[in-house]
Order: structure tokens, then C-alpha cells, then sequence
């Protein structure tokens, strides 16, 4: 695939903090042939006049303004004005080393048309970019993978996927009317479940996305987030009836995520949320987590709660060991 041109789409709504570094790790890819195309999804700050003074000096950044619609149908108008066959989508939150593209390239070269999406690895970074979690992220999931997709997003993040163009048409994208139903949040998951029924999947075993997370950037209503897990579980059922088992564990986990994210957050209030919405929908799921997890989960709180009061309220800092590597401008 040496020379052969590769869209990359970044959906960006009120980005200007991040994206002229999101812009830099990718124009600074070791693999050249790149078309860069920026989404501006009314945005109300500078974000389109950062991804303009990029486009003004590299010739391969070009800037699409819409109004606001969401993630999905932002990655939806990047992919589908794109002109190449190959397809990588990065937040504009986020990071790429510099040997992304030409890793992920390597790896369909030697593969066939069967593989229709390759992923890869990544690290935690913080609003510096340096590095704050070393913990391990390295799936290794390749060929059939949808059975483990049910059981959840081992991907992790939406900057790790390039993808064919003929799999974006036959998934129809991503599903932009998660939103419209007030239950955003798993498009991620949903997408990659729809490719994964028609194709393979690859991985580039090298943590190569630099995914930016902040204390504020997980969603307030996590009550939502798990309405959108339990539409894509509802999708799935519709087509994959024998996977039920598979995909109510998947659903389980989810949950159980959720509630630990709240309580490790700080955020209890949302606890009786999710719980309400399980007990309605998925009974047996939320007893399992009343009599199992939310016990263990209160206990762990707890005990971080003491250890702020002993350490006299001082927040435990992350560990921040280096700088992710994004590479530098030529």
C-alpha cells in the first residue's frame, strides 16, 4: 500500500485547547500520503480557526464546518467527503505517534480483504500529554471478533481504528441517532460490533494513540451512557438471538464499570440512576450487582475516602512518568 492515500476525519466540537496538538501528531506522520479533514461540529470557540491556519501552511488539512450534530454524524461527514479507500478517525482530544498510519498500513498489506478494521494500542495522557497511566491496555483480539466485542469495547477509544471504506458503508457509519434518542454515548462499540459481522479485525501490538482523559470528561449522566450500551445489546439481540448470554454479561460489566466510574469519581448521586433503569429493564443484572458489586465498590470508596481524610484532604497525584511521544513538525 506504499503511496496509496489515506483519509484521516477528526470530529471537533469546542476544541481549541486540544486540537492544534491533535493536528501536529497527525500531520507529522511517518506515512505522507495523508488527506486530513477537519469536522467542525459548531464549535463556538476557535476551533475552526486553528484547523484554518493549519490548512493555510499544509495543503493536506481541509476544514468542513456543519452545525451541531453530534460525534457520530461529524465522523459521518468527514468519511463520506473523504477520497480515499482507507479511513482513520482520531478525537481531537488525542494523540498519534508518529509511526500510526504507516504500522496500521503494514499490517493490511500483508492481510486481505477480509480485514476490514485494524486498531491499536494505547496510553493514558493528561492535559499536558504526559503520560499518567501505564496500565496494561493490550488486547489482542484479531480475526472473528464480534462474540468478544459483546462482552465490551476492547478497542478502548475512538483514534485506535483504521478502516476500509467499503466496511464504513456496509456498518451505514456510525449511528447518529443514539443521540437523536438521548442515549450518546456508545457509538464507539456500535460501530465496531456492525463492522465485525462482515469483517476481521487486525492489531498493531504497540500503544501508538496518546488517549487524552481528564476528571471532567467522563459523562455526567451516566444513566445515559447505559441506555446507550442497552440500545446497541438491543440492536445485536435483533440480529444475533444465540449471543443473549454473551451479550447480558457484556451488559453486566458495562454496568458494574459504570457504578465504580461513579463512585471512584466521586459522584454517588448517580448510583440510585442506574440502578433505577436496570431494575426496570435488566432485574436479575441489577440484583447480581446489589448483592455483589455495589458492596465491593462501596467498600473501595470508603476506604479512599478515609485515606483523603488521613492524608488531611490532599488528592493523591497520577503517576506521570514522560511525555507521549507525538513527534515534532518537520
Amino acid at each position: 500500500m506504499n503511496g496509496e492515500l489515506v483519509s484521516v476525519v477528526i470530529p471537533a466540537h469546542n476544541a481549541q485547547d486540544t486540537i492544534d496538538e491533535t493536528l501536529r501528531s497527525v500531520r507529522s506522520q511517518s506515512y505522507r500520503a495523508l488527506e486530513i479533514i477537519v469536522v467542525d461540529d459548531g464549535s463556538r470557540d476557535q476551533t475552526a480557526a486553528i484547523a484554518r491556519s493549519h490548512a493555510e501552511i499544509d495543503t493536506r488539512v481541509r476544514l468542513i464546518e456543519q452545525a451541531n450534530a453530534g460525534v457520530a454524524a461529524a465522523r459521518n461527514t468527514g468519511w463520506r467527503a473523504a477520497r480515499s479507500n482507507l479511513i482513520a478517525f482520531v478525537d481531537a482530544d488525542d494523540l498519534w505517534a508518529p509511526t500510526k498510519i504507516e504500522r496500521q498500513l503494514a499490517v493490511l498489506d500483508r492481510t486481505g480483504e477480509k480485514v476490514g478494521l485494524v486498531y491499536c494500542w494505547y496510553l493514558v495522557i493528561d492535559a499536558q500529554s504526559m503520560i499518567t497511566d501505564h496500565r496494561q491496555h493490550r488486547p489482542n483480539w484479531r480475526g472473528d471478533v464480534l462474540e468478544r466485542l459483546f462482552y465490551g469495547n476492547f478497542v478502548g477509544n475512538g483514534s485506535a481504528a483504521l478502516v476500509r471504506r467499503q466496511a464504513l458503508i456496509d456498518a451505514d457509519g456510525f449511528e447518529s441517532r443514539l443521540r437523536e434518542a438521548g442515549a450518546q454515548g456508545c457509538e464507539d462499540i456500535l460501530f465496531y460490533c456492525r463492522v465485525a459481522e462482515r469483517y476481521h479485525f487486525e492489531v498493531v501490538e504497540e500503544p501508538l494513540i496518546g488517549y487524552r482523559y481528564l476528571p471532567g470528561n467522563m459523562s455526567s449522566d451516566m444513566s445515559r451512557m447505559l441506555r446507550s450500551w442497552m440500545l446497541v445489546v438491543d440492536e445485536m439481540l435483533g440480529r444475533h438471538p444465540g449471543a443473549a448470554p454473551t451479550l447480558c454479561k457484556g451488559l453486566y460489566f458495562y454496568s458494574a464499570w459504570l457504578l465504580e466510574r461513579t463512585l471512584h469519581q466521586r459522584q454517588p448521586r448517580h448510583v440510585l440512576p442506574i440502578m433505577s433503569l436496570l431494575l426496570r429493564y435488566h432485574p436479575a443484572i441489577a440484583m447480581r450487582i446489589i448483592a455483589v458489586d455495589l458492596p465491593r465498590a462501596g467498600a473501595q470508596w470508603a476506604r479512599r475516602v478515609v485515606t483523603r481524610l488521613v492524608r488531611g484532604r490532599r488528592p493523591i497525584p497520577p503517576q506521570v512518568t514522560a511525555r507521549f511521544p507525538a513527534g515534532e513538525l518537520k
